[in-house]
């Protein structure tokens, strides 16, 4: 009888562990999806949509004044995308002319364009001027896109073999055709303004704010023009290391300044379902979990479509001044987007993530929102835009503005 309860025993102990293991092995492949926590949040305003145009340097310009407006205590306004973007149109036009045709032309644009459009035309509010004079509800720009284009490329051809003095009121009178004739007047608020005195009104001074980039191709701490297609007025970018830059980026939202950001969102740890951009490291074992042997057998697609399933958090690569400088000379990191960082926050092994504001309209996971990592940030970006006050004292002086 003893022997029979010493195996009966033994037999619920062996029972036991084995369970335990195979409790602890599901455990450890437990898939937990991404969960952030705020850590800092920038008042902002509505999130927007840009639908189907590729105007986001215009809608990220506005909602990075917007909250520049809400952090200076002055009250919520929603500025005209559209406004900067038709006037830019005209300026981008003259230039093309002039270039005969090798500047770039097309419905893209940058921080830089944003600057230049409010120091030369001012700014007016959304509802003074929608932009949407072509009977659709929202910004369709494929047709308006085409038009302009074949028009100055016609041009370009000189079919009369002298340009004439009417070809520069017959491209405005297309943009006019689709966006509508640009405001002289209005009234705000009850009060009269033309776009510059609102600007004034506003106190939105452009030379308030600063593009800043990290490439090792130029030399640091100088200007340089930011060699990027979408860059047609050739503005000069402020060059720092990416210690620097990552370190404007969080004085900057420490401080409650919101950051506008120009990044590549086509890479493949980019998700708009999941709310989420990451870098992931893709030699690192321990993303496999606790199946290591199994990880290392994967073919280099099993390991892409793990690493990228976004089920939970991974561990991320280490950015270097060399890794995100090879990505912008092979063209991995591309002109892209257009968004504005307004937040900082962790997920639950408390990695840093940056709180992104899109301009897709208010949907997605969090409705509008998305977070990228630190390593995203570092690694996407190809330039920062930010008041002067949210730099460092000791860079203030280095980079001499």
């Amino acid at each position: 009888m003893k022997r029979i309860k010493f195996y009966l025993t033994l037999m619920l102990l062996l029972n036991l562990s084995v369970g335990a293991v195979f409790a602890q092995e599901f455990k450890d492949e437990v898939k937990e999806p991404y969960t952030f926590t705020d850590l800092k949040v920038i008042p902002s305003t509505s999130v927007k949509n840009q639908n189907r145009s590729s105007t986001c340097w215009s809608f990220s310009g506005m909602a990075f004044l917007e909250s520049e407006l809400l952090r200076m205590g002055k009250p919520s306004v929603d500025l005209s995308p559209m406004f900067v973007v038709r006037n830019i149109y005209t300026m981008k036009a003259d230039r093309y002319v002039r270039f005969n045709g090798t500047n770039n032309f097309g419905p893209g644009g940058s921080f830089f364009d944003v600057l230049e459009a409010i120091k030369r035309f001012g700014i007016v509010p959304m509802d003074v001027y929608q932009g949407l004079n072509y009977g659709e509800e929202s910004h369709v720009h494929g047709e308006v896109d085409a038009v302009t284009k074949a028009f100055l490329d016609a041009l370009i051809k000189n079919p009369n073999r002298k340009l004439s003095t009417a070809w520069e009121n017959a491209f405005n009178g297309i943009l006019d055709a689709y966006f509508g004739q640009a405001p002289q007047n209005f009234t705000y608020n009850g009060k009269s303004f033309t776009p510059e005195t609102f600007a004034k009104y506003l106190e939105i001074n452009p030379d308030d704010y600063v593009v800043i980039t990290s490439f090792n191709h130029h030399p640091f701490y100088q200007k340089f023009v930011l060699e990027l297609p979408d860059n047609w007025i050739h503005g000069e970018a402020y060059n720092v290391t990416l210690a620097d830059f990552d370190r404007i980026i969080e004085y900057a939202i420490d401080n409650g300044f919101p950051v506008a950001w120009a990044s590549d969102v086509s890479d493949k740890g980019f998700s708009w379902s999941k709310g989420v951009a990451i870098v992931p490291d893709f030699d690192d074992m321990e993303n496999a979990g606790s199946d290591k042997d199994r990880w290392t057998l994967l073919s280099n697609k099993e390991k892409e479509k793990t690493l990228y399933s976004f089920e939970k958090p991974v561990k991320e690569m280490v950015i270097t001044q060399d890794i995100r400088q090879i990505a912008f000379d092979s063209y991995q990191t591309t002109d892209d987007h257009g968004m504005v960082l307004v937040g900082k926050a962790t997920d639950q092994l408390g990695n840093t993530f940056y709180k992104v504001k899109n301009s897709w309209g208010a949907d997605g996971k969090y409705q509008g929102y998305f977070y990228a990592s630190k390593a995203f940030v570092l690694y996407k970006s190809t330039n920062i835009m930010v008041n002067k006050k949210a730099i460092p004292a000791d860079l203030l002086k280095k980079l001499d503005f």
